[in-house]
């Protein structure tokens, strides 16, 4: 497979793609990491008990406020006009974990995958400030795409 880098000019320049050409699609990235606590730190989280106060309203307006600023941050992106982003928490009481969900949504010509990775990540860091008054060693591990739909590529599902 003898693919070209579309962020790499033929002189080994970056450059941002040109997707003017593109059709718009409807598009949906949703991304997941995982904030792993110990049990005291999880304790106070999900009984809304730490020092700082509710963390899980600050990490979701963190996530959406990033979504919506990705392009600032990762310099090949393209600024879109994103029509959804959520951030969403499942707790583990079992592992003393909190699994952070960010979802990103579109209609354009270039997809939403890094606004949703952004999101998620955002918001698990923000969760990591939130608690570090209480616990310094936080583990934010797993951060991947789960789902991504719209544009040439297809849907794409993560196992």
């Amino acid at each position: 497979m003898d693919e070209k880098l579309t962020h790499i000019t033929d002189e080994g320049r970056p450059r941002m793609v040109d997707v003017g050409a593109k059709a718009d699609t409807q598009r949906r990235a949703v991304a997941r990491c995982t904030v792993r606590l110990a049990p005291r730190t999880f304790g106070l989280l999900t009984r809304g008990e730490l020092p700082k106060g509710d963390a899980f309203t600050v990490a979701q307006v963190a996530g959406i406020q990033a979504a919506k600023r990705t392009h600032e941050l990762i310099p090949l992106c393209h600024p879109l006009f994103l029509r959804f982003v959520d951030v969403t928490f499942a707790a583990d009481a079992a592992g003393h974990a909190i699994h952070v969900t960010g979802e990103a949504r579109t209609e354009g010509k270039t997809g939403v995958e890094m606004e949703a990775l952004v999101a998620a990540q955002v918001a698990a860091l923000a969760i990591y400030d939130m608690c570090k008054a209480v616990q310094k060693d936080i583990v934010i591990t797993d951060c991947r795409l789960v789902h991504k739909s719209g544009g040439k590529s297809g849907t794409f599902e993560a196992e």
